[in-house]
C-alpha cells in the first residue's frame, strides 16, 4: 500500500468505523468534522510549512487569549492598593544628640528622628495645612484666647501604655520650666494649661496669638518615662538617645562605632499609631560627617537615599536614575544681616543701599543653586503669605551702587582699588577704608555664596574678607552677636510670625533679630499683627512692615533655596511640595508605601 492509500485510510476509514459504533447523529457529524488522533499524527506531513506556522500562531494566540480572560477579569474587579512591607536606608549629615522634642536645635538628625518617633496634637498635611495627629478635634474660643483639644481614643505609647491628657500637661509644664532648658520654652510662655478630663486639655493665652496652633505640632513626651528625671539630668538622660514616643515609628536599635558615636539607628513601624500603622516596615538612618561622605556611600549602594542633597552635588550622584529628587519648598530665606554696632562702614545707610544694588542675586541662583531656588527681596516670602510686592526693591544695578558710594563720600584715592572716606571722630580726622567682613557657616553652599558676594562687592570698590566657621562656632557668634555682616538663614514657618526676627526686644540671645534691628513703628506692627485673628487684616499689617524694614536697609535679602530630598524611586511618596521645616517632610510618612496588593473594588 502506498503512502497515499495509507493517508486515505487514516483520514476516512477509521472515522467511518467509529461512526457505525456510536449511532449518535450529533457525534457522527462531529467526528466526521474533527480529525482523529491518527489524523492529527499525520497532519504535519500534509500541511505546508507556511500552513504549519499559521496554525501554531493561531493556537498560541488562542492560548494566551484564554489565559488573559481570568487575568483581565481580576484586574477589572480589583484595584491596586498599598500593602505593608518594605524598608529603606537614608543618609543624614550629622549625628543624633537629643532625640527629644523639647531639646531640638539646629541638628537635622535630631529633628528628623524626633518627627518620626514623637507625635504632636497636630501635624501638617501634604498641602502644608494643620491637621489632627494625637488630637481628634480642637476648638478656639470667640475671643481667641482659649484652645481646647480632644484626644483620640485609645492612644498608646510605643511601650503599650496609655497616652492621656496627663502626658500633654506634663510636656507643656516641662517646656515652660526654665530649669529644663527647653528650646521650646519661648513658644509656651504666658500659656496656662488645664486638664478637663482624661482626653481633654485646654490652653489659655494671656494675649491673642494668631499662629498659636503651629505650636501644637510639638511632640508630646511620656510622663511615665520622664517624670523621675531631674532637670539637671534632662539633657543628659539616656532616653534622649533611646527615645520612646507615640509617633508612626518606634526606636528599635542603634549602632555605635569604636568611639561610642552613633552611626546608625533602626526604626520600625508602630502598630498602634494614631493614624494607623505605617505601610513601610522599617527605616534605617545612617549618619555621616559631611554631604560628600554621604554621597560617596550612596554611590557605593550602601544607602538608598539622602535626607538632603545640595544643588551643587546633584551631578555627583552616580545612580541618580534610581532616585526621586523631590523639589520641596521651605518658608526660609538667606541674607546678609548687618550689625551696625560692629562696623562704622555699615552704619552708613548709603553703604548698605549700595551693597544691595551691587548684589547679583540671579547669579547666585544660577551658579550656586543650579536654578534650584528663588530670589528674595523682602522679609516675608511670596507663596507663604499672600501680600502685595514691596514698594521698594533693590535690583542689581552696578552704576547705581557706584553712584551711592560717591554720594556718601566713599571714593577711590589715587592708585587705590578700595574706596575710602575721611571721617571725624572726637574732632580728629580718621581715614576709613570700605572694608567688610562676612561671617558665615562652613557649609559648602554658604561658603560659595560668600565668595561670590565678595567678588560682586569688590567689583564696586569694597574690600571683603570671608570668615567661615563650623556650625557650633557660628551659633556662638550669633549668641554673642559677634559679627559685622552675617550670611545666614531664617525659617519663617508656614504661618509666619516675624516677631522674633525683627522686634527690638529680640536683639539679644535667644532672640533671632540678627540685624539688631530697632524701629518703633515696626515694633508696634509686630506686637499688634500677631494678635489679629483675621488673616486678611493681619496681612495688611505685614505688608506695611516689609516696606518699613526695606526702607531701613538692615540686610541684603538674597534667596530662598529649594530643599532637595533624594528618595529611592520604589517609595510611593504622598507628601506635598511645601514643608514647614525639613523634618516635616515625614509628616505623611505613614501614608508612604513600597509594596502593593490588589483588592476587590
Amino acid at each position: 500500500m502506498n503512502d497515499s492509500n495509507q493517508l486515505d485510510n487514516f483520514f476516512m476509514g477509521p472515522k467511518r468505523e467509529r461512526d457505525h459504533r456510536t449511532g449518535n447523529k450529533f457525534f457522527h457529524k462531529l467526528r466526521n468534522w474533527l480529525p482523529s488522533k491518527e489524523q492529527f499524527y499525520y497532519l504535519p506531513r500534509v500541511l505546508s510549512r507556511n500552513e504549519r506556522f499559521i496554525i501554531v500562531g493561531l493556537a498560541t494566540v488562542a492560548f494566551f487569549s484564554l489565559l488573559a480572560i481570568p487575568i483581565s477579569a481580576h484586574y477589572h474587579a480589583t484595584v491596586e492598593v498599598p500593602a505593608h512591607g518594605g524598608s529603606w536606608t537614608e543618609a543624614i549629615v550629622g549625628a543624633p544628640q537629643h532625640i527629644n522634642p523639647l531639646l531640638l536645635q539646629a541638628n537635622d538628625a535630631d529633628s528628623d528622628l524626633t518627627n518620626l518617633i514623637f507625635a504632636g496634637l497636630l501635624r501638617y498635611d501634604r498641602d502644608g495645612a494643620l491637621t489632627p495627629d494625637l488630637a481628634e478635634s480642637y476648638t478656639v474660643s470667640d475671643d481667641g484666647l482659649e484652645y481646647t483639644f480632644k484626644l483620640k481614643s485609645d492612644l498608646r505609647w510605643h511601650d503599650g501604655q496609655a497616652l492621656t491628657a496627663d502626658d500633654v500637661v506634663f510636656t507643656i509644664l516641662t517646656a515652660q520650666n526654665a530649669d529644663y532648658g527647653s528650646t521650646q520654652r519661648v513658644n509656651w510662655q504666658g500659656v496656662d494649661i488645664a486638664k478637663k478630663d482624661e482626653r481633654t486639655i485646654s490652653f489659655r493665652l494671656k494675649n491673642r496669638y494668631a499662629p498659636f496652633l503651629g505650636n501644637a505640632t510639638m511632640g508630646i513626651l511620656p510622663k511615665h518615662v520622664w517624670e523621675t528625671v531631674k532637670p539637671s539630668n534632662f539633657s543628659l538622660a539616656e532616653n534622649n538617645l533611646r527615645p520612646l514616643g507615640a509617633g508612626p515609628y518606634k526606636f528599635s536599635k542603634n549602632k555605635r562605632d569604636s568611639t561610642g558615636t552613633i552611626r546608625a539607628i533602626d526604626l520600625i513601624a508602630f502598630d498602634a499609631y494614631a493614624d494607623g500603622k505605617p505601610y513601610i516596615d522599617r527605616i534605617t538612618f545612617q549618619f555621616y560627617n559631611s554631604e560628600q561622605s554621604a554621597i560617596a556611600e550612596y554611590n557605593k549602594s550602601n544607602v538608598d537615599g539622602l535626607s538632603f542633597v545640595s544643588a551643587q552635588q546633584l551631578d555627583s550622584l552616580h545612580l541618580k536614575n534610581q532616585l526621586s529628587i523631590h523639589d520641596l519648598h521651605l518658608p526660609r530665606y538667606f541674607g546678609v544681616f548687618f550689625n551696625q554696632n560692629q562696623s562704622r562702614q555699615l552704619s552708613d545707610k548709603k553703604v548698605r543701599l549700595a551693597l544691595n544694588y551691587a548684589t547679583n542675586k540671579q547669579e547666585i541662583i544660577e551658579k550656586i543653586l543650579n536654578g534650584k531656588g528663588t530670589i528674595v527681596d523682602s522679609p516675608l516670602l511670596p507663596g507663604i503669605i499672600d501680600i502685595p510686592d514691596a514698594d521698594t526693591k533693590y535690583g542689581f544695578d552696578v552704576e547705581k551702587a557706584k553712584a551711592l558710594f560717591e554720594e556718601a563720600g566713599w571714593e577711590f584715592a589715587d592708585g587705590q582699588t578700595v574706596r575710602g572716606k575721611t571721617i571725624k571722630t572726637d574732632g580728629k580726622e580718621e581715614a576709613l577704608k570700605l572694608e567688610i567682613e562676612i561671617t558665615t557657616s562652613s557649609w559648602p553652599e554658604l561658603a560659595a555664596v560668600a565668595d561670590l558676594l565678595k567678588s560682586q562687592w569688590e567689583a564696586v570698590g569694597a574690600h571683603v574678607t570671608v570668615t567661615t566657621l563650623p556650625v557650633t562656632e557660628v551659633q556662638q557668634a550669633i549668641k554673642e552677636r559677634d559679627y559685622a555682616a552675617l550670611l545666614f538663614g531664617e525659617v519663617l514657618g508656614l504661618e509666619p510670625d516675624p516677631f522674633s526676627f525683627w522686634h527690638s526686644s529680640q536683639k539679644k540671645d535667644p532672640g533671632l533679630n540678627l540685624a539688631l534691628y530697632d524701629n518703633k513703628d515696626a515694633d508696634k506692627i509686630l506686637e499688634n499683627a500677631r494678635q489679629i485673628m483675621d488673616p486678611a487684616k493681619r496681612k495688611e499689617q505685614y505688608a506695611k512692615l516689609q516696606n518699613i524694614i526695606l526702607n531701613d536697609v538692615p540686610v541684603v535679602f538674597l534667596y530662598s533655596p529649594n530643599y532637595l530630598y533624594a528618595q529611592p524611586k520604589r517609595i510611593h511618596y504622598t507628601g506635598g511640595s511645601i514643608i514647614a521645616v525639613p523634618s516635616t517632610r515625614f509628616d505623611t510618612v505613614h501614608e508612604w508605601y513600597i509594596d502593593t496588593e490588589r483588592k476587590k473594588k
